[in-house]
């Protein structure tokens, strides 16, 4: 019998990220303040707040992806229900929206 071992990059294994997302932020979060609040936790691959096409203004609610789940989840059990920015914000796993093909 053969065995695989996964695929390492660092102390990474290769596809071990996480999307997060992040509800319920002051319409006033900037992303880079995003960015800092899960930086404290661990190296991020990406940070984006979802913004209001017709004003410009953000919708409330971003996602972050972290390298390393094991980072990830420390970050969301941290950073759930904390009063950020005078809101008290909700972080989760991010699940795969269901009905868009090519993701």
């Amino acid at each position: 019998m053969v065995r695989f071992r996964p695929f390492k990059i660092g102390n990474n294994h290769y596809g071990a990220s996480m999307k997060i997302l992040v509800r319920n932020l002051s319409r006033d979060t900037t992303e880079s303040e995003l960015l800092e609040l899960f930086k404290a936790h661990g190296d991020v691959q990406y940070c984006k707040l979802v913004m209001d096409k017709a004003t410009g203004k953000s919708k409330g609610f971003g996602f972050v992806e972290m390298p390393r789940a094991g980072e990830a989840k420390a970050a969301i059990k941290t950073l759930n229900a904390q009063e950020i920015g005078g809101s008290r914000i909700r972080v989760k796993k991010a699940e795969p929206s269901e009905g868009k093909i090519g993701e």
